[in-house]
Order: C-alpha cells, then structure tokens, then sequence
C-alpha cells in the first residue's frame, strides 16, 4: 500500500543551473495529473496514445498511465523515434495515433515534415516545456485543422499548472497558458509574498496537489525553492522563477 503523500519517482532536471537535481514526485501528483487529463479530455478505449519521451522526463508519466487507466492502447516509439519528424509521421499514421505531446521546438520541425498533414487521426496534440509561439500556433491549425491544440505550462517541480486551448485571434501577441489545472492554486506575488495588483510584474507561485515534495537530498534547495504559504497554512508553494 502506498500514502498518496509519499514518493511515487524521482525526476531528475538541470534546470537553469546545469547540476541534475532530482524533483520527489508524490503519488498524489501523478493520480491528479492523470484525472484531469481524463476530465478535461475525455479520452475513450478507441483512442491510441503514443508513448515516445524518456522515461528521464515527466510527461512520459501521463503518456504511459493516462491511457492505461481508461482502457486506451499506449503505442510506443522506437528510442530516439521522437527526433524524427519523418517516422512521427509515418507511425502516427500507421498505428492510427489519436493524442500526443511536443515542445514547440520540436512540434515546429514536424509541421515541416510534408507527410505531417496527413495524420488527420490526431485528436489532440499538448505542447508544453517551451513557450508555444503566435507564429508556430497558426501554423499548427492551418497543417491540421481538425486537430485541438492544447498549450500547458508548469515545470517538473509544479507539475501541470495551467492548460489551454488554443484558438485563432486576430492581432493576438501571445498564446495563453489558461487558468490552472485541478487541485492547482497560482499567485503572483512580491518579494515579500504579497500579491501584487493586476498589470504588475510579480514571480509566479504554484500549490497543490500536482506540486512536488522538493529535492531528492537537498533540504538546501527545497527551503529555498519550496516556501510555506502565507495563504494556506500548513502547506508550501513552489517558485516558478517565471515572472
């Protein structure tokens, strides 16, 4: 039996200071992920997810076990298959692939492959990890019109934090990462955790059930990056960095 607070994995991220630290993520975290996932999409027994990122990486979590938990099948890529845009291609049209994941980087090489227009199977397609340009967004609809496109924002330590839809707006400048996700609360605060009014620049905090418990071994980190809430006692925030 396991606690839904205790360590389910640990993953391990450079972040911005380029030393692997591992990020404990709870049991609770992975559950809440998946749960949404399923409430806000809606996934059936005839979809088909492909699982094609290391397992070294958080999203391969919901790749795997989202699927699983509602009877879909889970297609697995060949390793390093995710770097090319040609055999994406041809698998997500063989193996009749309904949802999958990319950063933005990565989704902008495959709207470059020409076949890419052909896997009109896919249902939904998340990008997260990077910011998802206008530019890149548009492009997106116009190769796969009949595809969703979902932008999530959060990093490993937070978990999914917010999520998207996207949708075409003329003249818009960037492209949302929406209201936050299940059991997920985000404020903007000072540099004395007070929260800043509306148009002011303020770092991004995250709490909830889809943030990690801290750092593998490093209680210096996570005092530092995991900061009790002045508003909910007896729970803790983490700083995103992101302002």
């Amino acid at each position: 039996r396991f606690k839904r607070i205790g360590p389910c994995l640990p993953i391990y991220t450079s972040g911005s200071t380029g030393r692997p630290k591992g990020v404990v993520i709870p049991h609770r975290a992975g559950l809440n992920w998946t749960a949404w996932k399923q409430s806000h999409y809606g996934m059936s027994g005839e979809d088909r997810m492909l699982l094609k990122t290391s397992v070294g990486f958080d999203v391969s979590v919901p790749e795997l076990f989202w699927p699983l938990q509602v009877g879909a099948a889970v297609v697995v890529a060949r390793p390093d298959g995710q770097k090319d845009p040609e055999y994406l291609a041809r698998l997500i049209r063989e193996e009749r692939v309904t949802d999958l994941h990319f950063v933005p980087s990565m989704l902008a090489e495959f709207l470059s492959e020409p076949a890419a227009e052909l896997c009109t199977g896919l249902r939904r397609v998340e990008t997260a990890g990077e910011a998802l340009p206008v530019e890149l967004a548009e492009r997106f609809t116009r190769v796969l019109p009949d595809t969703e496109l979902h932008n999530l924002y959060g990093p490993t330590e937070g978990g999914p934090i917010t999520a998207c839809r996207y949708r075409s707006e003329p003249g818009a400048a960037a492209v949302p990462i929406g209201p936050p996700v299940w059991n997920t609360r985000v404020y903007v605060l000072d540099e004395a955790l007070r929260q800043v009014p509306l148009g002011v620049p303020g770092e991004l905090y995250a709490t909830g059930d889809g943030t990690a418990s801290g750092y593998l071994n490093r209680p210096d980190l996570t005092a530092e990056r995991f900061v009790a809430s002045p508003f909910d006692p007896g729970t803790r925030m983490y700083r995103t960095g992101d302002v």
